[in-house]
């Protein structure tokens, strides 16, 4: 009798023993189990973290805090690349301002002369060219979409006017979207680049260049994402093609946009936390003076001009497209950041009850055994 209760009691010990070591080894193969493809969405999804293993919820919580670390990182990273858009922007704007004026007063001297100049001449709207800027990457919020529900938004428009268009896509992410929708039709893909510069610019600007001189369309208008704060950017339209006489660009009801001014943001830290100080900049531009006069035809120097006015205006659409992508960039991972935190907090709680519920058990174990042997 007392054999047969040993043989029992070690065949029970064994077949314990050979559970808990095939679970262990399981969880140590696929410490995160896989949903069960018979059961229902609902509940796979419902299963609350509690029901988790100590090391499935440790695996977890270092996952956490990796990916916090990343995100962290590249908020860092885009806030730097934030600053040196900005200054890209700033430190474009004299020239622009100063062709500005010089086609201003070009333009004075011109007013009572019949002038034939491509770029201004404006004709009867058949054919629209919409350039859509766009980001290379990923991970900046909704940037990406906004923009392109503004060209969606614009398409639709110009369908219900019964006109013709065209799309000039700039940026990886236009670019897969727009060859993932044949219907559309694409004059070019072209790419920003990381930061843009004037070689960029003259692609998009050749391009648009040719097709208006050569009267394929009528009308060229850029869409791009532009830069109000960290916090907030819009999708703007503007007229690029025919340009005002006066150097101004327009949107797509003939408001000229007055841009004499920027706002900067500093990131600098306060009491070991991130924070933003904004201050306005006033671009100086050189007055000219009313008698000036020009030594060669000032007709010459507006087709010399405007090209060139053209180029700047679509750089100055790049950079602070980019400046947006990196603001939303910025956005986006300072969002994931504190919910990696949250969520880091809200597991570790779930851990230490576990852990403590586990260290009660095997206390309360070893008392009821200290009791039956007494």
């Amino acid at each position: 009798m007392a054999c047969t209760n040993l043989t029992t009691m070690w065949v029970s010990s064994k077949t314990s023993l050979s559970d808990s070591s095939s679970w262990s080894f399981r969880s140590v193969l696929n410490p995160l189990p896989l949903p069960n493809h018979n059961s229902s969405p609902l509940r796979s999804s419902s299963v609350s973290p509690i029901q988790s293993s100590l090391r499935e919820l440790r695996d977890r919580i270092d996952s956490v805090k990796n990916t916090q670390k990343i995100t962290e990182a590249m908020k860092l990273v885009a806030a730097a690349k934030v600053r040196r858009a900005q200054e890209a922007v700033v430190n474009g704007r004299p020239f622009s301002e100063t062709l500005v004026e010089v086609l201003y007063n070009i333009n004075e001297q011109l007013q009572t002369d019949d002038i034939d100049v491509p770029l201004t001449k404006i004709r009867p709207v058949k054919k629209v060219a919409l350039v859509v800027v766009t980001g290379d990457r990923g991970l900046c919020g909704g940037f990406n979409n906004f923009i392109i529900k503004k060209a969606e938004a614009r398409i639709k428009e110009l369908q219900g006017l019964g006109l013709d268009y065209t799309v000039i896509s700039v940026g990886k992410k236009g670019n897969s979207y727009f060859l993932r929708r044949p219907y559309i039709p694409v004059d070019r893909y072209l790419e920003a680049g990381t930061l843009p510069t004037a070689k960029e610019a003259q692609a998009v600007a050749d391009d648009v260049f040719s097709l208006f001189i050569s009267e394929e369309v009528d009308k060229v208008e850029l869409l791009y994402t532009k830069f109000v704060s960290l916090v907030k950017s819009e999708p703007v339209i503007h007229t690029l093609l025919p340009l005002s006489p006066k150097g101004e660009i327009c949107d797509i009801n003939g408001n000229c946009v007055d841009a004499a001014e920027d706002e900067l943001f500093r990131l600098t830290t306060k009491e070991g936390k991130l924070t933003v100080e904004r201050e306005t900049f006033r671009t100086p531009t050189a007055d000219f003076s009313p008698i000036l006069q020009f030594e060669q035809d000032p007709v010459q120097i507006l087709d010399a001009l405007l090209p060139l006015y053209l180029n700047s205006q679509i750089l100055r659409a790049l950079q602070e497209s980019l400046a947006s992508e990196l603001a939303a960039r910025m956005s986006a991972m300072s969002s994931a950041s504190d919910n990696a935190s949250d969520l880091k907090k809200s597991l570790s709680m779930v851990y230490n009850r576990k852990r403590q519920a586990k260290i009660t058990g095997e206390i309360l174990e070893i008392v009821a055994g200290a009791n039956a042997q007494a």
